[in-house]
């Protein structure tokens, strides 16, 4: 009998989907690097080649934190990349990435417990931006 169980276990493992990576810094610097840094600069402080020619200003990314009371708005930056919160930027809305990032995705906990899904590489441009975070 323990060894049908072990089987059952064993077989039931290795049905079972595999986990999703967790986000790639790597490709999250790279992903910024790619399509943010323009106009957030390549240290993400707002000071890129296009920020000059703007009209409005460039907030600097490093300070997310700061300014939201200590803890990064993961949910607010993940809504402001793929579009679901619009900002204002040069007389009009910010690129919108969401549509251009295709591949596998990933969920966050949203407000009331409802997941938030997007897309793996704007989780892993948030996650960097995440790591670029000054101490208060």
């Amino acid at each position: 009998m323990r060894a049908l169980i072990l089987t059952f276990v064993l077989t039931a493992a290795a049905a079972a989907p595999a986990p999703a990576a967790g986000p790639d810094p790597a490709a999250g610097r790279a992903a910024f690097e790619r399509y943010c840094a323009a106009c957030h600069g390549r240290a993400a402080q707002g000071d890129g080649p296009m920020a000059e020619i703007l009209t409005m200003r460039v907030p600097d990314l490093t300070r997310l934190a700061v300014r939201a009371g200590g803890a990064f708005p993961m949910l607010r930056v993940v809504r402001v990349i793929d579009g679901r919160d619009a900002r204002a930027g040069h007389g009009g809305p910010m690129p919108v990435f969401g549509a251009l990032f295709d591949g596998p995705g990933g969920a966050l906990d949203a407000e009331g417990g409802d997941p938030l899904l997007t897309n793996g590489r704007i989780l892993s441009i948030a996650d960097y931006l995440e790591s670029l975070q000054v101490a208060p």
